[in-house]
């Protein structure tokens, strides 16, 4: 099998979208279908972990989109330039002109989820993409797909690009029972366990769950995405304790407990470096 590809397509291109329907996928998550004419040709269908950077004007912000990032930078301060916050595809209609994005609302925190949770047909939001860099490889003997809720989209998008009777073993964590998503199913010989967080610090079940999981003979290609410390310690197991190649893991953060996006995405190369450093010092012995 040879190595799948590595490299990332990062957003350059601003894009504007006009909410066509909303709906509660669970209690804390919201799907929001955009479409309009400023989608068209929109080039996502290559990975399945396509994300877009969405552009939100601050409150009271005497402008909206479509904006040009640069000229709002020049006329107004700090304050009221928009706000980058990034969003994995969840689906892509090309033939409709309609992408999906989920968004986790938990009440007025944050940015994104309120904004979701007001969005009502025909609101415009700005938008750069797509990125990304993940599919699953069809030539894999298995994959690994782990994640928190941050992870659903693109695991989602995964499952449905999975080859005919492949085997995948999917771990998705959430906060409880009610937070399950109904159209996440896999087909056997896949199995899919939701993990229940409640009271435990974001990413410990999950963790736990996969360093307690089995891996089957052969190539496997792995997916783990979430809050930075899951990151962490899932690719420090799995490369590391497992000898799994690098090439055939995909393991980030998306986020960082304490962190807004900002300040992580900010520090977030220099994070990936410590890892990297962590993880040579560890194979040298």
């Amino acid at each position: 099998m040879s190595s799948p590809a590595r490299e990332q397509r990062r957003p350059r291109v601003a894009r504007v979208g006009e909410v066509v329907r909303t709906s509660r996928v669970t209690p804390h998550m919201i799907r929001v279908v955009l479409g309009g004419e400023g989608l068209a040709g929109f080039p996502a269908g290559e990975f399945t972990d396509h994300y877009v950077k969405l552009l939100f004007p601050p409150p009271g912000a005497p402008y909206g989109a479509p904006f040009d990032v640069e000229q709002v930078r020049a006329e107004f301060t700090a304050e009221l330039w928009p706000v980058t916050r990034t969003y994995t595809v969840r689906y892509w209609d090309a033939e409709a002109g309609e992408l999906t994005i989920d968004f986790v609302h938990h009440g007025d925190e944050g940015l994104a989820g309120p904004w979701a949770a007001a969005a009502a047909p025909g609101d415009r939001i700005q938008l750069l993409g797509p990125g990304g860099a993940y599919a699953p490889h069809p030539d894999a003997d298995w994959h690994l797909l782990a994640g928190d809720e941050s992870a659903l989209p693109a695991i989602g998008a995964s499952l449905g690009r999975l080859p005919d009777g492949a085997r995948a073993l999917v771990f998705l964590e959430v906060e409880g029972p009610a937070e399950e998503q109904a159209d996440l199913v896999v087909a056997a010989p896949s199995e899919l366990v939701w993990l229940h967080r409640g009271d435990h610090a974001p990413g410990a079940v999950l963790v736990d769950a996969v360093r307690a999981c089995p891996l089957p003979e052969g190539t496997g290609h792995v997916f783990v995405h979430g809050e930075a410390g899951l990151a962490r310690e899932l690719r420090r197991h799995l490369r590391a304790e497992r000898g799994l190649a690098p090439e055939f893991t995909s393991i980030s953060g998306y986020w960082r407990l304490g962190d807004t996006e900002d300040r992580w995405q900010a520090g977030k190369r220099d994070w990936n470096a410590q890892i990297e450093a962590e993880e040579q010092a560890l194979a040298a012995g």
